[in-house]
């Protein structure tokens, strides 16, 4: 694997330390915690948004599956045109088109307007996403550092991400559900405010001249979409119906001319030969099972918090805080793990703490929260060791010219696993409890037909979890990049 030093360049402003870049690290984290928080945060609000508008079950699926589905489909295209026009360029644009749509909000009037601003504001997140993390490592000349401050922007992301109904739920008590994502518009402005000032331009020897691949971004966007909305549908409409199976079949058939044709280009969006590289192949496939694993976990817990234990949103959400400070505690750990036996046995380990966590649930969910709370510990262990380091080491292993299209791919792998992992809870939960469940107090039956239909799900996630992470782990390098300088 290309040492960091070699594959990334530094760029003209580089910082000696954290806290001197603190700057340009709070506006990227800005910008990566709001884009992170609004995957999640207007779940909580569906409800009083169904009544406000009008609109049906559907509709309000759409309502937040438009932001996934357009923010997982232009990853890869974001990061190809970040690379070609200039990383703080595009982040930049991408910040306002966020801040400007999110205020667009107070002229909505129905569903179908809703949904078309989430779609927009999807599009707009996908241009923010692969940068903020790729800019993280421009900031930094020293490898420990870069792996402190991805360890600060991943700790943000998911704090964002697992906060969103807590910080909805709250919200929703004192202002209307508008406002939820009009303070978004605040927030992008300081984020790149921040960006302009900290973070120097990109030099034009560090970005690639070839030519934008625009076959290759629609091909990419129509697999990635399709298979998000497959996954979806799927949930919604069953895996035999019409819809779904449509939809599946034009996964495939977009996959394979988009593998056609990046093979045949002569300047690929997605140069597949980077494939061959063990470090590249086995940390996105390692991602997509950290993914799998954590969004498969808050989707179940959320039901299990709040129907069948009836806690209110705001206690749901507080429940996931040992999520967060895991996160937090755990880099130690991770750090001296990846420094003492290197990325391969690091990963390993959090591979086995990811399919431990998840055999742990199968077997806690009939014991209360706190065995609960245990498992989670152990699974946010897991989640930080493998995600941080795979992060770094796909970085790592891409052409100092291809690093916005690296984290791109780092990105869609976990948007990838995100949906994967929602849609086996959804479905497994589904089959085994109920295709509808019912508001308000659950009877008695029906909490043990969903502890029975978890202890299941959480069974079948340990296993596939457990092979995709190792299987990802093993194609890893000894490498101790997280080493402290001497």
């Amino acid at each position: 694997m290309t040492a960091v030093t070699d594959s990334v360049a530094p760029s003209s402003r580089t910082y000696p330390s954290l806290r001197a870049a603190w700057i340009p690290l709070a506006a990227l984290c800005l910008a990566f915690f709001v884009e992170m928080v609004d995957n999640t945060l207007l779940s909580i609000a569906l409800p009083t948004i169904g009544r406000d508008l009008g609109s049906g079950t559907t509709a309000l699926q759409w309502v937040t599956g438009a932001y996934s589905l357009t923010f997982g489909g232009l990853l890869l295209t974001a990061g190809s045109l970040a690379d070609r026009l200039g990383r703080r360029r595009v982040l930049l644009v991408g910040l306002a088109a966020f801040g400007l749509l999110s205020l667009c909000v107070v002229a909505v009037d129905s569903a179908g307007q809703l949904i078309a601003l989430r779609a927009g504001l999807g599009i707009a997140a996908a241009a923010m996403a692969p940068i903020t993390n790729s800019l993280v490592f421009r900031l930094f000349g020293d490898q420990a550092l870069r792996m402190r401050a991805m360890t600060v922007m991943i700790v943000v992301g998911m704090s964002g991400f697992v906060l969103g109904p807590l910080l909805g739920g709250t919200a929703l008590a004192h202002v209307r559900w508008e406002w939820l994502l009009v303070v978004n518009a605040p927030i992008a402005l300081i984020a790149a405010i921040g960006v302009r000032l900290g973070v120097a331009a990109d030099r034009p020897e560090d970005l690639t001249k070839d030519r934008l691949d625009l076959p290759g971004a629609v091909l990419s966007v129509l697999t990635i979409g399709l298979a998000c909305y497959s996954l979806t549908s799927g949930v919604e409409h069953g895996w035999l119906s019409t819809t779904t199976v449509a939809s599946i079949l034009g996964t495939v058939a977009a996959g394979v001319a988009f593998v056609w044709h990046e093979r045949r280009s002569a300047a690929p969006m997605l140069d597949l030969k980077i494939f061959s590289s063990g470090t590249v192949r086995g940390a996105a496939i390692a991602q997509i099972g950290t993914s799998i694993a954590m969004a498969g976990v808050m989707f179940g817990l959320i039901l299990h918090f709040q129907y069948a234990y009836g806690w209110s949103p705001v206690r749901a959400g507080l429940a996931n805080l040992p999520i967060i400070v895991t996160m937090i505690v755990a880099t130690p750990l991770s750090e001296w793990l990846g420094k003492r036996f290197g990325h391969r046995v690091a990963c390993l380990v959090g591979a086995a703490c990811l399919a431990a966590a998840l055999a742990g649930l199968a077997w806690g969910v009939y014991h209360g929260y706190t065995a609960i709370a245990v498992c989670m510990v152990v699974m946010t262990i897991g989640l930080r060791t493998v995600m941080t380091i795979c992060a770094i080491a796909l970085v790592d292993a891409m052409p100092a010219n291809r690093t916005s299209i690296g984290t791109a791919l780092n990105d869609t792998a976990q948007e990838v696993g995100t949906s994967v992992g929602t849609a086996v809870v959804g479905t497994l939960i589904a089959a085994l409890v109920t295709t509808q469940l019912p508001a308000g107090v659950w009877s008695g039956d029906l909490v043990r037909s969903f502890f029975h239909g978890e202890r299941i799900t959480y069974a079948v996630l340990a296993v596939i979890v457990g092979l995709i992470a190792t299987g990802g782990a093993l194609t890893l390098t000894d490498s101790h990049s997280v080493e402290e300088p001497a």
